[in-house]
């Protein structure tokens, strides 16, 4: 079981013991994320966790950064979403040390050399150059950018090539140096350790964070009275979609009849989307509805690669069987399926420390509150078949439903008419 400690200066420590398991994660997590960003330097979130990995005071190189972990055998990176930005070092357990050692090293003592930053500008524009060349993570920006438009949580995590241009090292600095304070940190350790021994390496080594007024984001608004399309056009072998509604959010109870909701549509190989549009017609090889919550927006999408010619009538697949759940509901069997796969997934997905230490950490950070395993499990039993009807036509309405397709399509009208369909 977790437990949750503060330390010095406010500085927050989420210990994790799980003993069936000889690795040991440490992980650091800063609320900071793209939704933090002046439109400006949009993509310094993610610049900046590039930036750390460069060198320190005490190991001044990118090599000699790397090579401490790599001489043990340990596995590290950090991450960035709109929300906050992560650190980890994976270790055997008898290098729970160094591993505090090095993540403490790179999050509060980096120097972000000025001819890193400009090598690692170069970097980062060729990986925003693989994603735009990738239909498939394309419409899935498009998407974000559809929805939310010229506000943080439409604006990519990686910024765009202008804003990339105008990151200067004293600007990772300065947002270091605002964000990257004992208020807005979380220190995560789970899997195989002696719990006081990490209490005891963790205020040690994180004696110097420094202390401020944690940051706040901008209020997303939302907007939306009809359907909306956003097409862009490439010359793709097979068009790629994204069609779904505007949702709740990470705080709403209604998101636990909508996870469900989002199996039974397309989450399971056996779920009605993908026997409809793969097994039954052969339409297209992926597809998958998720639900996806932050805490301040939420919305369920179906994602579907499809024969450029039989693109209407996969869309119109879709919105029927949006429609059907809204006007039929779902059965008793679908209801206990989706549960059972969900609950199953979970527990699977836990199987590792670092796993364990990003999902009681995450929910820390966005919520400020976590739930254990078995909490989630009975929030998800007390779903019952009319509580996602009544979501299904809460969310299934005209006036919610937005359409994206990557592809050699012109007529957006066409697709307009489609999605009134519904």
């Amino acid at each position: 079981m977790y437990k949750l400690y503060r330390l010095r200066n406010n500085l927050k420590l989420l210990s994790i013991p799980y003993k069936a398991t000889r690795a040991t994660c440490v992980l650091v997590l800063v609320k900071v994320g793209s939704k933090y960003e002046k439109k400006e330097l949009n993509g310094i979130s993610h610049f900046l966790e590039h930036m750390l990995f460069k060198g320190t005071k005490k190991r001044p190189t990118q090599k000699e950064v790397a090579e401490v972990l790599d001489k043990i055998g340990g596995s590290y990176n950090g991450f960035t979403s709109e929300e906050y930005t992560g650190y980890y070092a994976k270790v055997s357990k008898e290098h729970l040390e160094t591993a505090i050692d090095w993540v403490s090293d790179i999050f509060l003592n980096s120097i972000i050399p000025e001819k890193e930053v400009e090598k690692e500008r170069k970097v980062i524009l060729e990986e925003l150059n693989m994603y735009k060349d990738n239909p498939m993570a394309e419409v899935q920006r498009l998407w974000k950018k559809l929805l939310y438009g010229d506000q943080p949580a439409g604006w990519d995590i990686i910024g765009t090539k202008k804003t990339l241009q105008k990151i200067r090292r004293e600007n990772l600095i300065n947002f270091m140096k605002k964000n990257y304070l004992a208020q807005n940190t979380l220190i995560c350790v789970a899997g195989n350790f002696q719990e006081e021994k990490a209490k005891k390496l963790i205020t040690k080594y994180f004696l110097n964070i420094q202390t401020g007024k944690a940051p706040k984001k901008a209020q997303v608004v939302e907007k939306q009275k009809s359907p909306k399309v956003l097409l862009q056009q490439r010359d793709t072998q097979q068009t790629h979609l994204c069609i779904g509604v505007r949702a709740f959010s990470l705080f709403d109870k209604r998101r636990y009849p909508l996870s469900l909701l989002a199996h039974i549509l397309g989450g399971m190989m056996s779920s009605r989307l993908f026997v409809e549009i793969r097994e039954k017609r052969g339409l297209g090889y992926y597809l998958a509805t998720n639900y996806e919550a932050d805490p301040d927006t939420g919305y369920l999408a179906t994602s579907l690669g499809v024969d450029n010619q039989r693109v209407k009538e996969a869309i119109k697949i879709v919105i029927e069987e949006y429609k059907k759940i809204r006007e039929g509901g779902i059965t008793s069997e679908e209801l206990k399926k989706a549960k059972d796969y969900q609950k199953g997934k979970l527990a699977l997905s836990l199987e590792s420390s670092d796993a364990q230490a990003f999902f009681y950490g995450v929910q820390y950070i966005l919520q400020n509150k976590i739930y254990s395993l078995e909490e989630i499990y009975k929030k998800i039993d007390k779903v019952r078949e009319s509580d996602i009807l009544k979501v299904a036509r809460e969310i299934f309405v005209p006036q919610k439903l937005n359409l994206v397709a990557v592809g050699p399509h012109k007529n957006k009208k066409l697709f307009q008419t489609i999605l009134n369909s519904l």
